[in-house]
């Protein structure tokens, strides 16, 4: 595996969660999930009926919110998580939702 962490070992995920993720919480679950975590990024709805979250902090704190995203909420099926690594960048502001394609979380 290659090391992407950054300085202090920050990373950051890049995750598409596929499955019947919009409609049914996951986007609050995300939140959630990564506010008791302290994560700083975003989660979204794409057209596509994809979600997408991007969150940066520690790899290890990392590696348990990718475990939760792949669990999701009770009402979701995760088919997949695709998951990609990269170094921080440096997001700040916390983590939030962003509009998306469905409002109906």
């Amino acid at each position: 595996m290659t090391d992407v962490t950054g300085s202090r070992g920050r990373a950051r995920l890049d995750a598409r969660v596929l499955g019947r993720v919009q409609g049914v919480g996951y986007r609050v679950f995300a939140l959630r999930e990564a506010d008791r975590l302290g994560l700083a990024g975003f989660v979204a709805n794409e057209p596509d009926g994809s979600v997408p979250v991007v969150a940066e902090g520690d790899r290890r704190i990392l590696d348990a919110l990718h475990v939760r995203l792949e669990e999701g909420p009770p009402a979701a099926i995760v088919d997949r998580v695709i998951a990609r690594w990269e170094p921080a960048r440096g997001i700040l502001g916390g983590f939030r939702i962003e509009s998306g394609a469905h409002r109906g979380d």
